[in-house]
């Protein structure tokens, strides 16, 4: 099997595909930016060729590097970044080179939120009601018919980038100056009291899940950043079986196939959810090592093996909590790096320095620490973001 990795450097921890699909006999042939020497001999020895283009951005040139490998190596099997940012790059090559998986047309269901919210919809999972905004005549009568606060988003966009609340008409006018009718905008209401949770999981070569999790965060992400507040974030033991039945209904609708997924949802004060946004891929950060610790379970691999055709095996063991909890460079924290492996000893699965691209939204130093319990979990979490002469209150998923 040849299996086409775009960008198999970056991000680092997800270096692991290469070696896992190595490790399960697959030909793995990446193509990136970077030197060769930069990849480092663990890398170097899971690729069997890499091809280093000068920008991923240019289709052509990437094309190119493609059909080098193709020639070299025969027919391409798999085409894959497993990254947001070059999703749609997989899909054009896939189509120019006749490879299985998402198409350039199969990605206007996972680009754009509108067409999200009718694919919610068709799964009877309940959403907020949104505009398409493309003018600033379509703001002022999406602004009346939803009435303030909203939150504006590019409908083809990716996380929090480029997003507003809109909470006075003072918001509006300062959104119509930044916008300028430059892209089209989705509006849905602002959700007050809404805790940001996700379905996510795994998904075999017919559709079915083989993998799914849930995690909770402490602060929607638009506040997050907007705030510059502190981040933690819950693997959780077990899944709400509520959240569990919409998410399985929107993996159905989405009907995609031996890929991850990330949904995100609030879930409401009563109890019940809405669905945010379906992502066609893992979470991003180090979530993907969070699951691993949770569940003691090898992702990597397991996704390998789905990709070879064999079975993915579940952990025997019982599951535990995983807390991604970090520290700012800005706020002074009570207790750092030394005092936290003091306190929570061989919980602490592992900590880094998050790199910059993430280190404005999530923070500076990440820590992965498990726990047994919700009570753990608080306590971890206010240990670790305990600031001199400052208290957190708890966080609960």
């Amino acid at each position: 099997m040849n299996y086409i990795l775009i960008s198999p450097y970056y991000p680092g921890n997800f270096q692991p595909f290469a070696h896992r699909l190595n490790d399960a006999g697959v030909k793995v042939l990446g193509i990136g930016e970077e030197p060769y020497d930069q990849l480092g001999s663990e890398l170097q020895n899971s690729l069997t060729e890499y091809y280093r283009v000068n920008n991923l951005e240019d289709v052509d040139e990437v094309k190119r590097a493609v059909a080098f490998l193709f020639y070299k190596h025969g027919p391409i099997d798999r085409i894959e970044s497993n990254n947001e940012y070059w999703l749609e790059l997989d899909a054009q090559l896939r189509e120019q080179f006749n490879v299985f998986g998402n198409k350039s047309n199969d990605l206007k269901k996972v680009k754009y939120k509108s067409e999200m919210k009718k694919l919610f919809k068709q799964a009877d999972v309940p959403v907020v009601e949104g505009r398409v905004v493309k003018t600033k005549k379509d703001l002022s009568k999406a602004i009346n018919d939803l009435g303030l606060p909203v939150i504006a988003k590019p409908d083809n966009g990716v996380g929090s980038a480029a997003t507003f609340k809109l909470s006075s008409k003072e918001d509006v006018r300062h959104f119509e100056e930044e916008w300028g009718e430059a892209q089209v905008y989705f509006l849905e209401p602002y959700v007050e009291g809404g805790v940001l949770c996700t379905f996510d999981g795994l998904v075999d070569q017919q559709g079915n899940i083989v993998f799914q999790t849930s995690f909770t965060y402490n602060v929607p992400t638009l506040e997050l950043v907007n705030g510059q507040l502190d981040l933690a974030y819950v693997i959780q033991k077990e899944i709400d079986p509520k959240l569990e039945a919409y998410g399985k209904a929107i993996v159905k609708a989405f009907g995609m196939k031996e890929r991850f997924f990330h949904i995100e949802f609030f879930k409401l004060e009563n109890g019940d959810y809405v669905a945010l946004e379906y992502n066609n891929r893992l979470a991003g950060g180090y979530t993907v090592d969070m699951y691993n610790f949770a569940y003691s379970i090898d992702l990597f691999a397991q996704y390998a093996s789905l990709v070879t055709g064999r079975e993915f095996k579940e952990p025997d063991v019982e599951n535990q909590f995983c807390i991604g909890v970090t520290q700012r460079d800005v706020y002074d924290y009570k207790h750092d790096t030394n005092a936290i492996y003091e306190q929570f000893g061989d919980r602490v699965k592992f900590e880094q320095r998050m790199p910059d691209a993430f280190a404005e939204l999530q923070g500076n130093q990440f820590y992965a620490i498990n726990a047994d319990s919700q009570e753990e979990v608080d306590e971890i979490i206010r240990f670790v973001h305990k600031r001199k002469n400052y208290s957190i209150a708890n966080v609960k998923g």
